[in-house]
């Protein structure tokens, strides 16, 4: 298992550094579906308690990056690619509007950091990964210029299980391009 750190730690608590920490890592297929998921070697990997890490996986049950099967334990749950679709139609409806609220509420701040964002992605030899990243960010600084806490989080969630189907079953495609160049609209 990889950990990738949050990047400022220090204003997050350890709750919630745990469950950005293993939502990663099942994002990024280091912890794939249906492998059981232990709390003593997560407790290693994060350097944590057990009270941490068990409240991140509470968390990430409510959020259905975990399945909790009773007397068996706790494991990565599955995703299906017709989930695609159903993910993809909720976020059509909910990123334009995220938008339109951005265009309103979001400041020069967020529209110069957005030209920042696709300025590197203009880099040549960025890897698909990169570029994947980039797009989440992008995401990320519209949702944040929209004002609205709720429609941020219920996005993220959405981009996240995107973000976990895009490395189950799309992670050979080569031109990530096109996913960034939307924002520069």
């Amino acid at each position: 298992m990889t950990v990738v750190s949050t990047a400022d730690s220090t204003h997050v608590s350890l709750a919630e550094r745990a469950y950005d920490e293993i939502r990663r890592m099942i994002i990024r297929l280091d912890l794939a579906p249906g492998d059981v998921v232990r709390e003593a070697e997560l407790q290693a990997v994060l350097d944590m308690s057990r009270t941490p890490i068990r409240e991140a996986l509470q968390r990430l049950a409510r959020d259905h990056f975990v399945s909790v099967i009773p007397r068996r334990g706790m494991f990565v749950a599955a995703i299906q690619i017709d989930e695609l679709a159903m993910l993809y139609e909720t976020r059509a409806i909910m990123e334009p509007y995220a938008a339109r609220l951005a265009t309103r509420r979001g400041t020069q701040r967020d529209w110069d950091e957005m030209a920042d964002v696709l300025a590197e992605t203009a880099r040549p030899g960025t890897l698909p990964g990169e570029l994947l990243e980039l797009d989440r960010r992008c995401h990320e600084i519209i949702w944040r210029a929209s004002g609205n806490r709720f429609l941020t989080d219920t996005l993220d969630a959405l981009y996240a299980q995107s973000d976990r189907l895009w490395h189950m079953y799309l992670a050979d495609v080569h031109d990530m391009g096109h996913a960034v160049d939307e924002h520069a609209t």
